[in-house]
Parts: structure tokens; C-alpha cells; sequence
């Protein structure tokens, strides 16, 4: 039976691998490489034949799909994957670091938008570092200088040896817990409608809830919170098993010392007998 399963496995898996790298290979312009993802309208490669519907164009580069918004901020972004069902573009920063990308891309004179509702953040740039809580931008900051977002309420409270750098528009701040060079790079293409729009439990988002991504944020924290505190909780038995063991030994040994008081004044009370008969 376990054998019939695995022949089974084993061919299903060639045959899907067969059917896939077939399609490739009958649309090679559709792709930059095997494994990337199929480019057709609005988008084009460059140096293909555009379309009157194309409104972006690709570049194939060292087997990776690339998407240039030099003229809007910043450089060459890896296209990760597109939906064209959802108009969904999720993009990779080969500089490791989403929020440079944050900071410095302008969408305003493009079709693209944050595929995530936005939410205003203030850079600051810091000659010293802040209060733990915050955590800073590894990727923005130095050994002399340091760099946090902050919610542009929050800036009464900053102290003068920090300096804004600028207030943006971005899906999220700064967490460790989400520190990777694609979380929340994501765009979308076209005026957005009312379709485009969902609404689930009173909150009104864009395609996904950004309300997920402060709950999974919260969730890390309490995980490392509780993760912390059972470590903290077992050193303390530890401690104290160890104590208790030391007090159980201190009692036996005095235990040991009175039977040994005691047998010895029996002996001396013998022995005091004997004499006397």
C-alpha cells in the first residue's frame, strides 16, 4: 500500500513538474525565468513588442523579474509575485531594507499604490538611543546615529538630540518581529472602487486588514513576554529546589548530630553503670 502511495506521489509530482516547465518553455517571453512570475498585461519585458494596454514594463536581469522606480525615489525593487485577479504586485528589496524603501518611494505620480492601508509615521534620526521599547531601524541606523519611526503624535515627547527626518505615509512602523526585505512591500495597480474594499468585523480595510498585522505584532510580543517569563519561572524553582535541597541536608546533618549526642551520653550513662556494679 505504502509502496502504491509513494509511485503514485512520485508521479503526479513528475508530471506536474512536466506540464509546468512545458508551459514555460511555450511562453519563454513570459518569463524572466523558470520560476518566476508570468508577465502579461498591464505589464511587458523590455525590449518586447508593447501592447496597447501595457502600463509597466520589467526588466530581466541576473534571472530575476526587476522593477525600476529610479525616477520616483529609489532603484530597482525584485518583483516576488503578481496577482492580476487582485491587481497585487509583492515586491523584494535586494538591499534588505523595506524601510528605505518607506522613506525615499514616492507613489504620488505613478499608478501604484500600497496594496495596505496607510498610516502616517515619523523618521527620526537620533544622536543617541531611546527608550528599549523602541525598537531602532538596524538597516537605517549606524554606530553614531539612530534611526525610529514614531507616530507623529508621539513627537512632543522626543527628546531634542533626536531630529525628524520625514513623515510619511507607510503600512507599518518599524518591529523586529517583522524585519525581512518583502513584509508590506506590496503595491497595487489602477483606481481603486468601492469593490476593492471589504468590510469585516467594523473595520474597513484593503484587501488584507492591517488590523492582522498589529495582531501578529502583539501576538510575537506576548509570546516573547510569556517566553521570558517561564525562563525567568524555572530559574526561580531552580533556585529555589536548590535552596530547599541545601535546608533538607542542614536538617539531616542536624538530625544526625542529635542521634549522635544522644547516643554517645547513652554510652557514657552504660558505661557509668558498669563502673558502679
Amino acid at each position: 500500500m505504502a509502496t502504491s502511495f509513494t509511485f503514485f506521489f512520485f508521479f503526479f509530482f513528475l508530471s506536474s513538474t512536466t506540464i509546468f516547465i512545458e508551459a514555460h518553455n511555450n511562453n519563454p517571453s513570459k518569463y524572466c525565468s523558470k520560476w518566476g512570475p508570468e508577465i502579461q498585461s498591464p505589464f511587458h519585458i523590455e525590449g518586447q513588442t508593447q501592447q496597447n494596454d501595457t502600463l509597466f514594463e520589467v526588466v530581466c536581469r541576473n534571472k530575476s523579474t526587476i522593477i525600476n522606480f529610479q525616477s520616483h525615489g529609489y532603484g530597482d525593487l525584485v518583483v516576488k509575485s503578481i496577482s492580476y485577479d487582485t491587481k497585487r504586485l509583492d515586491l523584494l528589496d535586494p538591499k534588505s531594507c523595506v524601510h528605505r524603501v518607506f522613506l525615499n518611494l514616492n507613489l504620488s505620480k505613478t499608478t501604484f499604490d500600497y496594496y495596505y492601508l496607510l498610516k502616517n509615521y515619523t523618521y527620526l534620526n537620533c544622536t543617541d538611543r531611546l527608550s528599549p521599547v523602541l525598537a531602532e531601524v538596524p538597516c537605517l541606523s549606524g554606530s553614531h546615529h539612530f534611526v525610529y519611526t514614531v507616530e507623529p503624535s508621539a513627537m512632543a515627547a522626543i527628546p531634542s538630540f533626536c531630529k525628524p527626518i520625514k513623515t510619511v505615509a507607510i503600512p507599518f512602523a518599524y518591529s523586529p518581529y517583522l524585519a525581512d526585505n518583502s513584509f508590506g512591500l506590496s503595491l497595487t495597480w489602477g483606481f481603486l472602487s468601492a469593490q476593492d474594499f471589504d468590510q469585516k468585523d467594523g473595520f474597513r480595510v484593503r484587501h488584507v486588514q492591517v488590523l492582522s498585522i498589529g495582531i501578529f505584532v502583539m501576538a510575537m510580543s506576548i509570546v516573547a513576554a510569556a517566553l521570558l517569563i517561564r525562563s525567568r519561572i524555572a530559574h526561580d524553582m531552580k533556585k529555589l529546589a536548590s535552596q530547599d535541597k541545601l535546608g533538607n541536608q542542614t536538617v539531616e546533618v542536624e538530625k544526625f548530630l542529635g542521634d549522635y549526642k544522644a547516643f554517645s551520653t547513652g554510652e557514657t550513662q552504660v558505661d557509668q553503670v558498669s563502673i558502679q556494679c
